[in-house]
């Protein structure tokens, strides 16, 4: 299968290295406190977890600056049961909520072993989407931070990597898992502009609780044949262009087909892929270039922009199958 198909066809990374996350660009995000030189891990707002667990935490001291790598320094082993979490320095942002995504920078150290694992402050932020898809420690330990905030959690094994743990990390199943994670910025959870009247060809959008669940063709014409895009709400973000990295939600329904071949509304978090590098199909690669962030567009890809004669059989694609696509651009870096 080749990889651009076989790309949008997968669920999201919900089995990438901490159960849900995905890399992202660079995004703004002040910090109230953003200079703290040195801060200790007892300082800040704490969760409510055990005594226990809380003071666990006081085993590690936190500097650096909100957006620059972290230098952890360990005083010994961190034992926490559950979890518990301290505010490091609190941003000015909103507070997130369940279904929130959140761009952020990550740091995680095994506590048992005292030890740095990964550290993402060198590259792109991942994109937290805050459901069960991530990490209960990072889901459950973000809730509530505003954004902008630099917090740290400390997590027993039921609330990190299980019984299995994360041996390509270092993490054995009986180990503390501690995370110092910077939130940069959020994404809407939908798209965010005026509505805007569809072309005649454009399918009927069936929707429950707000979100597209399939396409209804009655009233529809034939495909013509070649490819088309429609703006169905027209956002006020910049122009994506070849070379950005994308954040959508979409769905995908052959002409006439009765349900959905794929989509990721229903999956707690977007897909992201870079525009024009061939990861997608190219109805996608040519289609979402010059597409304002915040938009809704619907998309007619012929087959040759498609899946080609072979289709795509494993989810009923055929050869001469006409997709249609629902897109909401949420963000591009």
């Amino acid at each position: 299968m080749p990889r651009r198909i076989h790309r949008l066809l997968l669920p999201l990374a919900a089995l990438a290295l901490l159960g849900g996350l995905t890399a992202c660009g660079d995004e703004g995000g002040e910090p109230k406190d953003s200079a703290a030189d040195s801060t200790p891990a007892g300082s800040g707002a704490t969760s409510a977890g055990s005594a226990e667990d809380e003071q666990a935490l006081d085993q590690m001291k936190v500097t650096g600056e909100f957006g620059a790598k972290p230098k952890v320094t360990f005083s010994g082993a961190v034992t926490v049961s559950s979890l518990a979490s301290k505010t490091l320095s609190e941003g000015e942002g909103d507070e997130l909520a369940a279904g929130d995504s959140v761009f952020g920078r990550i740091w995680i150290g095994n506590g048992t072993s005292k030890k740095e694992v990964y550290s993402n402050y060198d590259a792109k932020p991942e994109l937290l989407s805050l459901s069960d898809q991530l990490l209960p420690a990072l889901n459950e330990g973000l809730i509530g931070q505003k954004v902008g905030s630099r917090v740290l959690i400390g997590a027993g094994p039921a609330k990190a990597y299980g019984d299995q743990g994360n041996p390509s990390l270092g993490i054995g199943n009986a180990d503390t898992v501690v995370f110092v994670v910077d939130l940069v910025s959020t994404i809407p959870q939908g798209p965010e502009g005026g509505n805007r009247k569809p072309a005649t060809w454009a399918p009927a959008i069936v929707e429950e609780d707000g979100q597209p669940t399939a396409l209804d063709f009655e009233g529809a014409p034939e495909p013509s044949g070649g490819f088309q895009r429609t703006t169905l709400i027209q956002g006020t973000g910049a122009v994506t262009k070849k070379g950005d990295h994308l954040y959508v939600n979409y769905l995908g329904q052959v002409y006439g087909g009765d349900k959905p071949f794929d989509e990721s509304f229903s999956r707690g978090a977007p897909f992201d892929f870079d525009l024009g590098a061939g990861g997608v199909v190219k109805g996608w690669d040519t289609g979402l270039a010059g597409v304002k962030v915040g938009s809704r567009v619907l998309l007619q890809v012929p087959p040759d922009l498609g899946y080609g004669e072979a289709g795509q059989p494993s989810v009923g694609i055929k050869g001469t199958d006409t997709m249609y696509f629902v897109v909401d651009v949420l963000a591009a870096n």
